[in-house]
This record gives structure tokens, C-alpha cells and sequence, in this order.
């Protein structure tokens, strides 16, 4: 087996020069997770029972239980994924096969607002959210997620829908077929790795998202794992091990998802973006 020329064996050195802090973590909330003790990264003592006692507690130091919390993730990152994917790919099909005044400012101001940090409009998000009834509610959350995210979702679908063929549709036009069910049964199936990718990328995003959660739900019956994980650092007195415990609960899902969907990930730049 032929050696890796010399760039390539430098870079593989700095790229696991970068990722040891990381993995370093991975491996301690691991460890602690499982132990009763952790010395350094040396585990000590049986297998840490205590540290996972939140999966069969109902409620723990006034906390609401942990399966409610992963209900309402669930809930959360699915919706979101829904939202983001259905409305991008109906606004993106309508702006790759239409024209319509204004159609490249318009495209524009949508890749504007997806450079605005969400922090920055958090005072405006909770002003609206109030007003509509929807503060301290998972829809809510649900609902401002999902629009932060859609100026991303449409570029990227419009990207796939440019380079489909205009043949297959003009045949349905001709055949009588309305723009709805062009778009459902003819569009949809042949875009639907890029379906997939954002599907993906969208749960992924919100099962991880924490500063919008964190400030517009106030309630622990509205608690995500993100905020129930939280709760752990405002103790006088923490414990590491339960906390690395629900830190480990909160990460599986996750990484067995992306596991099970990197393939369409690696799909969602596929697609470009024409003018």
C-alpha cells in the first residue's frame, strides 16, 4: 500500500490535532456517563447506576420527567423538519419555474435574512409571540425555528428544481395537468434527495437548537432535552455524573440519525443555485 505523500500526511496530523479536544469530551461524558467515578479519563467503580436513575424517576430535583422532555424534542425537530421542507420546496419550485416582477430581489432578501443571527431578533420574535398568544408554547418555538431556517431551505431546494428537465412538465402542461399536481407527482419524486438532505440537515438543527427554547419556553411541561440538560448548570451542587448520564441520552438519538441519513446530507450542495 502506497505511503500518503507528505501534504496529505501533515494535514491528516493537524486535522486530529484539532479534533482531540473534541474527542477528549466525547470520551469523558462517555465514561463519566457509565462510571461512578472518573478519574481524569480513567473510569473508577462499577457501572454508574445513579447516573441514569432520570429514565425511570418520574421527576428529578423538581424537574419534569425526562421522557416528556424527549417527546417534546421529537415534536419539536419533526415539525420544524416538516415545516421547513414542505413550504421551501412549494416557494422554491414557484421561483425556479415562474417569473414574476422583482424575482431576483426577492431571492436576494431571503439570502439576507438568513445571515441574520437569530439572537439579534430575539426581542422582536418575543414582542410577536406574546401578542399572538403563542410565548412559552412549543408551537411557538416550533413556528419561529422553522421561519429562521426557510430562506436557507428554499435556495437550497431551487437549486435541485433548476436542473430538472422542463420536458416531463411541459408533456403533463400539454396533457392538462394543473401547476398543484405538476408540482406534487411530477417535481416532488424527482427531487427527493434534495428532500432528503434538507429533511435531514432540518432535524439535525433543530434536535440541537437551545437559544430559542431557552428563551421563549418557560415552563417545564413545554421543556426540551436541550432545556432539561440546562437545568443541571444552575445547581449549587452539580452532578456530574447524572448529568453527564441525560448529556449521553440527549446525544444518542442524534448521532444515530445522522449515521442513518450522512448519505443525503452529502446531497444537500448537490443541487447549485442558478439566478
Amino acid at each position: 500500500m502506497p505511503l500518503l505523500p507528505q501534504r496529505w500526511r501533515l494535514l491528516l496530523v493537524l486535522l486530529l490535532v484539532i479534533g482531540l479536544p473534541i474527542a477528549t469530551g466525547l470520551i469523558w461524558l462517555l465514561l463519566t456517563a457509565l462510571f461512578d467515578r472518573v478519574h481524569g479519563l480513567i473510569p473508577q467503580g462499577d457501572f454508574g447506576s445513579e447516573n441514569w436513575r432520570f429514565l425511570w424517576q418520574g421527576s428529578v430535583s423538581g424537574r419534569p420527567s425526562i421522557w416528556v422532555a424527549l417527546l417534546n424534542s421529537v415534536m419539536f425537530a419533526g415539525a420544524v423538519a416538516v415545516i421547513e421542507v414542505l413550504v421551501s420546496a412549494m416557494a422554491a419550485y414557484a421561483i425556479s419555474r415562474m417569473r414574476f416582477p422583482l424575482r431576483s430581489m426577492y431571492l436576494r432578501f431571503a439570502l439576507m435574512l438568513h445571515a441574520f443571527p437569530a439572537i439579534s431578533l430575539i426581542i422582536a420574535i418575543f414582542y410577536i409571540l406574546r401578542i399572538l398568544g403563542l410565548f412559552d408554547t412549543l408551537i411557538g418555538v416550533i413556528l419561529v425555528k422553522a421561519s429562521l431556517e426557510l430562506p436557507l431551505g428554499i435556495w437550497l431546494m431551487k437549486g435541485f428544481f433548476d436542473h430538472l428537465s422542463w420536458e416531463m412538465e411541459m408533456a403533463a402542461l400539454v396533457d392538462g395537468a394543473s401547476r398543484w399536481t405538476l408540482f406534487w407527482r411530477i417535481a416532488l419524486p424527482l427531487v427527493r434527495p434534495g428532500i432528503l438532505a434538507l429533511g435531514t440537515f432540518a432535524l439535525l438543527s433543530a434536535w440541537g437548537e437551545f437559544i430559542l427554547p431557552f428563551t421563549l419556553i418557560v415552563s417545564g411541561k413545554s421543556w426540551t432535552l436541550a432545556l432539561y440538560l440546562q437545568s443541571f448548570m444552575g445547581e449549587s451542587f452539580i452532578d456530574f455524573g447524572l448529568m453527564a448520564g441525560v448529556g449521553l441520552f440527549y446525544v444518542l438519538p442524534v448521532v444515530l440519525f445522522f449515521l442513518l441519513g450522512q448519505r443525503y446530507l452529502l446531497n444537500i450542495y448537490s443541487g447549485g443555485a442558478k439566478g
